[in-house]
């Protein structure tokens, strides 16, 4: 875990104020991206789901690989349902990231 938070706390510090965000906010179209952008406790927490899901993709072969990308397509889909709704939004971040969590918690890790 702490080489995840070490991970998380050097991409958080490199993000820059324009884009606050995992994504291009010039670029958001739909309602819950809108609110992402106009707020900076819900950019942070996209960063930080977005930097947990990346670091854990890249941990496994395609097949995991391939069945997170299908779960993170899905949880996208449904954070979208929250519209600009920022409570909304911030318990599908709570959920996903403690999801994602668990997932690094069981990974066998040497000593």
């Amino acid at each position: 875990m702490k080489t995840l938070t070490a991970l998380l706390f050097t991409t958080l510090l490199s993000v820059s104020v324009a884009q606050a965000a995992s994504f291009d906010c010039a670029k958001a179209v739909n309602a819950d991206e809108k609110a992402i952008c106009a707020s900076r406790t819900l950019s942070d927490k996209d960063v930080e789901m977005a930097t947990k899901y990346q670091f854990l993709h890249g941990l496994f072969a395609m097949g995991v690989s391939g069945e997170m990308l299908d779960q993170q397509q899905s949880w996208l889909e449904q954070r979208k349902l929250c519209g600009s709704d920022v409570n909304c939004l911030s318990a599908s971040y709570k959920t996903r990231i403690a999801e994602l969590d668990d997932i690094y918690q069981h990974i066998n890790k040497p000593l």
